[in-house]
Parts: C-alpha cells; structure tokens; sequence
C-alpha cells in the first residue's frame, strides 16, 4: 500500500488547467551515504518527508559504498581491459542494485516507489565507454513511472549508447545523471546530498586553519574547490542547462547553492546533538527509538515506560528506561515523541513536556484529540511546537492533505478509512477467515494490539475523526457526538466492507461518524488491502483531495512520527538563523 498526498480532482465538469501537477524534485545520493544496503532506510526517510509535502521523487542513487571498485577489480582480473565495451554493463549493475534495494526500503514505510534498470531510464549518451556524456533521454519509462508512483528510484553512473550498449559517465557519474534528469524534467534546481553539508573553502578536515562554508558559490568557484565533490562533468551541464545545484548533507536544510553568482565563505553553525525524550516504548515508540539510537544527530535522554525491567525488543542501555516522569523532565530534554498507548495519560505528558520548554510530536491519536485547540494555545504560550501527523493514517499522509485543502478553500467534509487493524481484519473475513483467525493475524502482523477494543469498538477511528475534523473545520466533536459500528464475530465483511471515518459540515452543523458498510461506492476504499488507509476530503467549490498509505505497523507510523521530529528540528534551526 503506498503513501500518496493530495491528488485533487474536480467531482463535475473538471478544468485540467486549473489542476496543478505535483512539484517534482530529483535527489541525488552518494556511495558516502550509501555505504551499505542497511544505509537505505535514510535515503527512504529523506524520501518520505517530500512526498508527505506533496513532491514527487525521483531519487538518483549511486552504488553502495566501494561496490564499483570491487567490480571493476572482478572484470579486470578476467581480462576486461580498460575501455572495453563489456565492462560497463557490468558495473552498472552496482547502482542497479542499490536503487532496487532504496525502492524495497521505500515500500517498507509505505512509499509507492518503483525502480528502473539503466535501460529502463533510457539516458542516451555517446563517447567512450567508461566517460561518456549523456545527449538524449528516451521520454517513455520515466514519465510513465512519475505518472503511475511517487518515487522513482534510479541508477546513476549508468546510460545506453546509440548502439544499444551499456556506457557510463565517468567516475562520480551519478551527479552528472542528477543534474541531466533535472533538466531534462525542466527543473531549475537539484540536491546532491552528501557526507558533508556544503562546499569549503578547503577541506574541512585540514585543521590547520577554520574552513568556510559558502552559501552560495559560483560555478568557477565550484571547479576549482568542488575537487572530488562534485563531478565537474556535473558543473558543466549545470552551467549550460540553467539548472543550480544544491550540495547539502541529509536531512540539513542549509548548504550551498551552485550558480551563477558566489557569496563570500563564512563559518558554518555547529549543530550539538539535539536532547530527545520518547515516551512509550511499544511497537511505534520502540521503531522510533531504534531509529534515534543510531542516529548521531540525536542524543536520547530518557524513554518513559509503565515498566523499565521489561524485555524489549530494540537495543537500548537500561537506564535511559524510567517510569517516572519526573526523571524526564530533570534531563530537560529538546523534544518529547510521545507514543503512549493510552490516551489520558498521553496528554498528560504531552502537557507536562509543553510547559517544560519541549517540542513534541505525538503518535496518540486519543491523546491529541481530546483537546487539540488547547494543545495548541498551550504550545503557543510557551513558545514550542506540537506535531501530531503520525496520530492519524500511520504512514497516510492525511493531516497534510486536510491541511492542503483548507489551505485552497472552505473544506465541507471528509471520508476515510482509518483503521489499519480493523481494514485487515475485514479483509481477512471477506476471505472467509473466522474472526478470532483474523485477530489472530492482525495481532501476529503487529497491527493489533493485545487488547483490541479501542479498534474493534470504533473508539480509534473516532478519535481519528475528531482530529480530522478539527483540521477540516476548527473545531473537533465531543466523544459522545460521534456513533460508532462495532467489529463483532456477527459482522459479515461481505461486499467489500469497510470501516468509514466521516464528518460533514452543513448548514454550520457538523456531522461525524464511524460506521461498517460497502456503500461507500469508492474503489479507493474497496481496493485497499490489508492495513490500508485512504481520505477523500471534499472542498466547497467541488474539489475532491485524496491520499492513501499504510495506516498501522512500525515502519509506516515511525516514519510519519519520524517527518514530525524532522520539521520540528528544521523550525528550532530557523528559530536560531541556523538555515
């Protein structure tokens, strides 16, 4: 099941012109941070929060890290000498290879992702066999694949000659295949991201004396101090195609632009690690906090558990657990994730870490909704930020795309699927599966939690309702405005059941609800599978949004609660004039 935002379309008499197509933006990543297949759930993270943003992507990846050495080295040592034509066939199954598995890692978070061979993208170039310049591009496979996925993974370095045979673009190629996609998909701009965040005036390892960043560097300057950053192939048809290029590390907004015109270097912003506090440790707290262990930006000062002595199923030290909440707040952390499983005490600590000077981002729905205006006055009050997209849809992107249609216009409601262990478990009964069989499944799949009932009874699904409705219409309906169908052994699943979240707004009324049927008549809900998610939101002036994604496992929901902690960290750094 794939993640996609805002498809808008016109319900009568649509006008294609007044029908933005989605910005696309083409991305590069290097073998500096692919170094191992085990890298590629970053490149998938960096992914995600451009498409949660509405982009689609086309993702350039290189080979993982000393891959093409190593075949080159194969290919010559049975006699393949330099410039034969054989040989780059070969290599290029390296970045092949690495954009198959970015494309699997992709899909794991709910991505709807595709990847192309070298052929399949069709770049056409022409010289000689290991430096070739591209000068064409077969229009077919990429624009269909940007026209049917979000992401299209592709492999750099790699192109086809007129006559058919696989050529490469030289060391450091998968810049130069950048900058051409780029250009060739009239972009004006394209992001390199590497292991360093920009270019220096020397090399920021040479202690000798401070390096500089610049901010912006003109295409000279990137030539003659670019040195093995970036390919100067890359510079060249930058220059000559009109198309910047922006070299930043992952996940850094700040870096430096290629152009036309340079900025003089200054020193670039240390960034410490930032202080990050999880509270809950189940299946969504623990992705998060496996994710946040291995990444050096952060620095995990406490997880707040019912039960530090309790087993777990991700590596952490034993004490950062604590059950005190107290024991938190004295570490006076930058930014609470907060994935508790149960709601009161959610907002509890989601309270208690606002009036503590924290940011949060929250994956509790029933925490969140209970007061989601007075969650945020509280923030506001203090200054911080409380994020709460990973509480509705898992890796659905469906807050932004309510959020996206209020944006255009007055919202008059919504529909969706928004129970990712109910949508499977009915799934299941339309195969003829008993329902304890189901449950069984769901809990086995990690959908289902040990106790069901929140699902089962539609209280989670209503929750859900009550946040959408206050992103659709600024106010959110009490718990007991919203009736709800229950799951039930008596539930027949036949004919494509579903489980509708819905509210509507008419005549200054709203009207929310949760119910069992196949009468949506939508094959967005009826081709859902498994713990699919999908909204429609239905705007005044007759435009229809919709998004879709995987609405219940770790991945999926990690990384949504993964893209909040993101743009919180990107608005502490604007905060602090550090972008």
């Amino acid at each position: 099941m794939s993640a996609s935002l805002a498809v808008v379309e016109k319900s009568e008499n649509p006008d294609p012109s007044k029908q933005p197509a989605p910005e696309v933006v083409v991305l590069k990543f290097g073998s500096s941070i692919l170094r191992s297949p085990a890298e590629a759930p970053l490149v998938a993270s960096a992914v995600y929060g451009h498409v949660r943003a509405g982009r689609k992507v086309v993702a350039v990846v290189s080979a993982f890290g000393g891959a093409t050495d190593r075949m080159l080295g194969e290919a010559r040592a049975l006699g393949l000498a330099h410039s034969n034509d054989l040989l780059p066939g070969y290599v290029a199954l390296g970045e092949e290879k690495s954009a198959a598995l970015t494309a699997i890692a992709c899909d794991r978070i709910g991505l709807d992702a595709c990847a192309l061979s070298v052929r399949e993208l069709g770049i056409v170039a022409e010289g000689e066999p290991e430096h070739s310049r591209p000068c064409g591009l077969r229009p077919d496979h990429l624009k269909q694949a940007l026209d049917r996925h979000e992401v299209v993974v592709v492999p750099g370095f790699g192109a086809v000659r007129p006559d058919g045979k696989v050529a490469l673009l030289g060391r450091g190629g998968s810049d130069l295949t950048a900058v051409f996609l780029a250009a060739e998909l009239g972009l004006k701009k394209v992001r390199l991201v590497k292991d360093v965040d920009g270019l220096y005036d020397h090399d920021p390892n040479d202690n000798t004396a401070p390096a500089l960043r610049y901010r912006r560097a003109s295409w000279d300057v990137a030539r003659k101090l670019g040195g093995a950053l970036v390919q100067h192939d890359a510079i060249d048809l930058g220059e000559s195609r009109g198309v910047e290029i922006e070299v930043a590390a992952l996940d850094r907004a700040d870096g430096t632009v290629i152009g036309e015109k340079s900025a003089p270097p200054g020193p670039a912003p240390a960034l410490p690690p930032l202080k990050v506090a999880v509270a809950g440790c189940g299946v969504v707290g623990g992705g998060v906090l496996g994710k946040l262990l291995q990444d050096p930006r952060y620095d995990v000062v406490g997880v707040l558990v019912r039960n530090p002595a309790k087993v777990r199923d991700v590596a952490c030290p034993q004490e950062l657990f604590t059950a005190d909440p107290a024991d938190l707040w004295a570490k006076k952390p930058d930014i609470v994730l907060e994935a508790l499983s149960e709601g009161e005490a959610g907002h509890a600590v989601i309270r208690a870490a606002l009036e503590a000077g924290c940011d949060v981002a929250s994956a509790n729905k029933q925490a969140v909704s209970r007061d989601p205006g007075g969650l945020q006055d509280l923030a506001r009050a203090h200054g911080r930020r409380v994020f709460w997209s990973a509480s509705v849809g898992g890796g659905a992107p469906m807050v932004e795309t309510v959020r996206a249609a209020r944006a255009a216009g007055e919202v008059v409601g919504f529909e969706a699927v928004l129970n990712g262990t109910v949508n499977f478990m009915l799934e299941r009964l339309g195969d003829g599966a008993a329902f304890g069989e189901a449950l069984a499944d769901a809990r086995a799949a990690g959908f289902a939690e040990e106790d069901p009932s929140s699902d089962l009874e539609g209280l989670d699904a209503a929750a859900k309702v009550r946040l959408l409705a206050f992103e659709a219409f600024g106010v959110s309906p009490a718990v007991e405005d919203v009736p709800r169908d229950h799951l039930t052994q008596a539930t027949s699943a036949e004919g494509g059941v579903r489980q509708i979240g819905a509210a509507h707004l008419k005549d200054g009324v709203i009207t929310p609800s949760v119910s069992l049927n196949a009468e949506h008549g939508d094959p967005l809900f009826s081709n859902l599978r498994g713990e699919g998610n999908a909204l429609k939101v239905y705007g005044a002036d007759g435009r229809v949004w919709r998004c879709r994604g995987r609405g219940a496992g770790r991945w999926a929901t990690t990384e949504s609660i993964m893209a909040d902690l993101a743009e919180i960290v990107r608005a502490r750094r604007a905060d602090a004039g550090l972008n």
